[in-house]
């Protein structure tokens, strides 16, 4: 069993480790034992922590079922005594954000009288809660944060100690201990009562500040995000920095940005009304004139045309339009690069397989499409010959099938 030297110190991030055993790993990597460390494993839902014992750096500490605590490295060391130090911003975070996580799990059930179902730690990224209710209101939110930051600002004492099964009964725990025998207690000062095994703040300021970030909802529960400390710092500055950039691209401060922002979007969205009434009356333009280049072919009037820039939404709805009356066969294709799009319609009356044409246009191009008798989609890869012989065998495809 490995002595949890953490536990006596959570701020200790230097110390003399003494190497006793040594496991083999894989990729290269190996694992040692030491009689005690202030390296925590990850548990409980907290991150692990990370650093070095001598010239190798811990990647990883795990905790085995018999108790020991086992440091993964990425190089071989010989069992001796090794200096041996704490990744500071990565213990800082964790202590913080698990110092968080007790004061604004009690701040929701004193505020909404709601349950932590679990709780999951981050250093590097926003922490979670779970709770027992399916939605929670913004301005709920923004209480719970109000008391979970006084609570901060008030720099409670946090201490831990230990109580056995019998003293269970006189600890007012926010959750009963899943743990039996030697209980370890995390108290935030006549505040919060937790059983638990990780590190936290000695003093609740140091936590910074908290802020819940969103919720979702999963399963029927609430889970929020939150950060504190100094990860909370950095989001706030990069968001501000944000903030600030779109304000001075808006050429609005930051208090009148939401208002601006409304604005450019009823104005946008006027743009957009007023783009496709413009785009409406260019393709009703355009199917006039495709009509009148309509070439006859017995009682069927067939339309081919090869645009250089139309979407493949595009001449979906030019053929539509077209296909509205009767008699008509319309191919058209319009290329991007070397890659040709195809449309093929026919009208309501006009008793030919508009799949089949596409097929029969497409096949000895190597494509292929899809669709129904009325209406069908495909593309291919043109070469720069293909695109004079597109419709050459156009005429001669749609008179056999008729005749058929």
């Amino acid at each position: 069993m490995t002595e949890q030297l953490y536990f006596d110190d959570a701020l200790c991030l230097e110390f003399t480790a003494e190497v006793t055993e040594i496991l083999p790993g894989k990729d290269g990597k190996v694992s040692v034992v030491m009689p005690g460390t202030y390296f925590y494993p990850t548990s409980g839902g907290q991150d692990h922590d990370t650093g070095k014992i001598g010239i190798a750096n811990v990647l990883d500490v795990v905790k085995s079922e018999d108790d020991r605590i086992i440091h993964i490295l990425d190089r071989e060391i010989l069992p001796g005594i090794y200096s041996a130090s704490i990744d500071k911003t990565r213990r800082w975070q964790n202590m913080q954000a698990h110092t968080a996580q007790h004061i604004l799990s009690r701040a929701f059930e004193l505020a909404l009288n709601l349950e932590t179902l679990s709780a999951n730690i981050n250093s590097d990224k926003p922490s979670t809660i779970d709770l027992n209710v399916s939605n929670i209101s913004a301005s709920d939110f923004n209480k719970v944060e109000e008391i979970a930051n006084a609570v901060l600002f008030e720099n409670r004492q946090v201490k831990s100690y230990y109580i056995t099964d019998n003293d269970v009964s006189q600890i007012p725990f926010r959750k009963p201990p899943k743990v039996s025998g030697k209980i370890r207690v995390v108290e935030v000062d006549e505040y919060d009562y937790s059983a638990c095994g990780g590190t936290h703040c000695p003093q609740t300021g140091m936590a910074g500040l908290i802020k819940i970030l969103k919720s979702e909802t999963q399963n029927h529960k609430v889970r929020i995000h939150f950060v504190a400390g100094y990860l909370a710092l950095r989001i706030f500055q990069k968001t501000y920095d944000t903030v600030r950039n779109i304000s001075s691209v808006m050429g609005s401060n930051t208090d009148e940005l939401t208002i601006s922002i409304q604005r450019q979007a009823e104005s946008l969205q006027q743009l957009h009304f007023e783009l496709d009434a413009c785009k409406s009356r260019i393709l009703t333009f355009e199917v006039k004139q495709l009509v009148e280049s309509a070439i006859p072919i017995g009682n069927l009037m067939l339309i081919t045309n090869l645009f250089p820039d139309k979407l493949p939404v595009e001449l979906r709805k030019l053929v539509a339009m077209i296909r509205s009356n009767e008699g008509y066969v319309i191919v058209l294709a319009a290329l991007e690069g070397r890659k040709l799009s195809m449309v093929v319609g026919a009208s309501q009356d006009v008793h030919l397989d508009a799949r089949r044409i596409l097929n029969l246009h497409l096949e000895k191009y190597h494509g292929h499409g899809g669709g129904d008798q009325l209406m069908a989609q495909g593309g291919c890869v043109l070469s720069e010959e293909g695109v004079d012989d597109l419709f050459k065998d156009t005429i001669n495809i749609v008179n056999s099938m008729d005749q058929a």
